[in-house]
């Protein structure tokens, strides 16, 4: 709730009043204590009205040099909610917020320039050391630390609102920030290497944190669908936008530092796979957040304004370039994408059904790691890890030919497969026929067994029996024991 204070003079009064009985807007004119000749309206306006209401008074009559004050009411009996339907351009009722809120939340998202690029350099930094220290946890500080989250959801509003600029220094942001984090998590990759702080011979794809951020996943293609709209959604509803900030990082940032990496390795399927999943989690922000406004009832679109406003222009050549480019990135990441989820469903199938064969019952399947498949871009066949729990007493030397063949007719792809066997030993436990239920059963039979007058052998033989039938019922067959 926001309450709108303005002084009018006695010229513009009567036409002011005018135009807030029209709207059968509640307001109050107190006299103004320091002049004659004016006085003050206040308007309680809905949250997100007070642009609106502004602008129609000073079309009936309001000075726009006029005294204002706007301040937050934290309680009116006079709410005026109607002017809601009148004035507030987007959702209605509790379902998202105005056009001027969510385009006041999306810019203080963003920090200025040079805080932006700081914050952006220093995740990256941070990101890189976490994937090559194989730490979750500075990694995790890297996402929280991160500032894309107001550059990446400030495209979507900016689509849903009609509101260009926005969007093109959205663009821009994002371009720029992912420069400088790439940039800055390359020179810091090269610092750690050259001087042996990280040893230079480091298998980097081998590093389990690396090896999450290099591959597009399904579930990766999750995480940047559920972002985007956990992102859109906070910012419409007047939510903390600060988690879904940090999850937005989540898909962005360690994949910068994923690719920085693989440059300063010199692995260039390394680097692409990390570029695509990167570009694939961009893309899919975006829309995810742009289908989480429309879905809340923002409904203009600004495709559609430019496409009335389409002529011979460079501000429409502009838009073109934009709207082209980003189309290209959406459906060759896309594509990218598919090729490579479709390859990864192809090796799952093939090493299931490696390891549904007989021989091969007494192993269980812990992983498997598919490294990013290139069309053809790189002459390295594809590679295929694959993590399997034996016991320690069976070797099953023909496991990696046999997984590679069926993996290759089902892929129709060169594919080097390796295979990883963690062993076990197993000891199994001696059934126990001493046990304390057992005991109990033992000793009660005995005091029956004197009540009625048997004698002491016999109630042993009785006990001894009664004893073997309580264990064969509470304990039954041995256990396996742990390894």
């Amino acid at each position: 709730m926001r309450l709108i204070r303005v002084r009018v003079d006695d010229e513009t009064r009567d036409s002011v009043v005018a135009a807030l009985d029209g709207e059968e807007a509640t307001y109050a004119v107190v006299p103004d204590a320091e002049r004659v000749d004016s006085a003050f309206v206040e308007v309680p306006v809905p949250d997100g009205a007070v642009d609106p209401v502004l602008a129609y008074l000073q079309d009936n009559g309001l000075d726009e040099d006029a005294y204002t004050v706007v301040v937050d009411a934290e309680r009116s009996e006079s709410v005026n909610r109607h002017l809601a339907e009148r004035f507030v351009e987007g959702p209605k009722g509790d379902r998202g917020i105005s056009h001027v809120e969510i385009r006041q939340r999306a810019e203080d998202l963003t920090p200025g320039r040079a805080t932006y690029l700081a914050f952006a350099a220093l995740s990256a930094t941070l990101a890189t050391a976490g994937l090559l220290l194989n730490s979750a946890i500075v990694i995790v500080g890297a996402m929280v630390i991160a500032p894309f989250a107001g550059s990446s959801l400030s495209a979507s509003v900016g689509a849903v609102i009609d509101d260009r600029p926005m969007l093109i220094q959205s663009v821009k942001d994002q371009a720029l920030g992912l420069v400088v984090a790439a940039v800055s998590a390359v020179a810091v990759a090269y610092a750690v290497r050259w001087t042996l702080f990280v040893p230079s011979t480091l298998a980097v794809s081998r590093v389990q944190q690396v090896g999450f951020f290099i591959t597009p996943t399904l579930l990766a293609l999750a995480i940047a669908i559920a972002a985007g709209a956990a992102g859109a959604l906070a910012l419409a509803t007047d939510l903390p936008v600060s988690i879904a900030g940090v999850a937005v990082a989540a898909a962005i940032v360690p994949s910068v530092a994923a690719a920085a990496v693989g440059t300063v390795w010199g692995q260039p399927v390394l680097v692409l796979g990390a570029v695509v999943l990167l570009l694939m989690n961009i893309v899919f922000i975006n829309i995810a957040a742009y289908l989480a406004l429309v879905a809340l009832g923002y409904r203009s679109s600004v495709v559609a304004s430019t496409w009335r406003d389409l002529g011979p222009s460079v501000r429409t050549a502009g838009y073109a370039l934009v709207v082209v480019g980003f189309v290209a990135v959406a459906a060759a990441t896309g594509a990218a994408t598919y090729s490579h989820l479709t390859f990864e469903q192809d090796v799952n199938a093939g090493v299931q059904t490696t390891l549904a064969q007989e021989e091969y019952d007494g192993l269980e399947l812990v992983g498997v790691a598919a490294q990013y498949d290139d069309p053809g871009v790189f002459a390295s066949p594809e590679s295929v890890t694959v993590t399997v729990v034996s016991d320690a007493d069976t070797r099953h030397p023909d496991l990696a030919t046999d997984m590679q063949g069926r993996v290759q007719d089902v892929t129709g792809q060169n594919v080097a497969v390796e295979v990883h066997t963690q062993d076990y030993q197993r000891a199994a436990a001696e059934a126990d026929s001493s046990t304390p239920v057992a005991d109990w059963f033992s000793d009660a039979y005995r005091r029956l067994a004197g009540l009625f007058g048997r004698t002491v052998e016999d109630a042993d033989d009785a006990a001894d029996n009664a004893t073997d039938d309580a264990t064969g019922v509470l304990v039954g067959s041995p256990s396996a024991a742990a390894v």
